[in-house]
């Protein structure tokens, strides 16, 4: 009886931490209906503070703007138009968002991170290489093709590339109502203030001078 007691303990308490670990994983949630984003507020929370309820309306839950194709004329080839608690207040505390990818020829959306969420990615149009790097540095990587799925855990380097000979559009969904994001090559390359050429060309083992080359591409 006493096993059983202790067994018993011993296996609710792995599941409320393994629980508490599920719920704290992304963004809160929600304890009412809706907490339409108040931009106006200078309250200061995770988040956004809410607008009274009764002032909400259809259009703080609306937007439209993924049936346009974006400008992909620029030097990576491609471009992303969000939907996130920005664009779309009633997201607040919803824990998701969704964005619009569209490459053009050999266009890419560089390596970069979401800190705060996973993305899920349908390829609605066109052929798309597609990777990311887990923290062993194994690479995971698919070449996708219409209607096709590919997931990329929270917060690793992915990228995608457009490797087919016509344009390509993504719609992917995150799970966080503003998953940030850290384009690797810009945050390394571009900081404001630099880092030291001494640290980038000991970290990449190159010369400073092909450190101040590389930094002059991104001004």
């Amino acid at each position: 009886m006493a096993n059983s007691t202790l067994c018993f303990t011993l296996g609710f308490y792995l599941f409320i931490c393994f629980y508490s670990q599920r719920v704290i994983a992304g963004d809160a949630n929600p304890l009412q209906d809706f907490c339409v984003a108040d931009k106006q507020s200078n309250v200061l929370v995770n988040g956004f503070a809410c607008k009274d309820p009764k002032a909400a309306s259809a259009e703080d839950f609306f937007f439209r703007g993924l049936g346009k194709p974006g400008n992909t004329d620029n030097a990576v080839g491609s471009n992303i138009t969000a939907a996130n608690v920005n664009q779309i207040p009633g997201l607040n505390t919803l824990g998701i968002s969704v964005v619009r990818i569209d490459y053009a020829v050999g266009g890419i959306n560089p390596p970069h991170t979401h800190p705060r969420a996973t993305e899920i990615l349908v390829l609605m149009e066109g052929t798309l290489l597609v990777g990311f790097i887990d923290t062993n540095n194994k690479f995971f990587s698919k070449t996708l093709e219409k209607g096709d799925v590919f997931v990329f855990p929270k917060a690793l380097v992915h990228f995608q590339q457009n490797v087919g000979k016509e344009n390509a559009v993504v719609i992917a969904a995150l799970s966080s109502q503003l998953p940030g994001v850290q384009v690797v090559a810009n945050s390394i390359f571009a900081a404001n203030p630099s880092l030291p050429d001494s640290v980038l060309s000991k970290a990449f083992r190159v010369t400073q001078e092909l450190v101040d080359f590389v930094k002059a591409k991104f001004i």
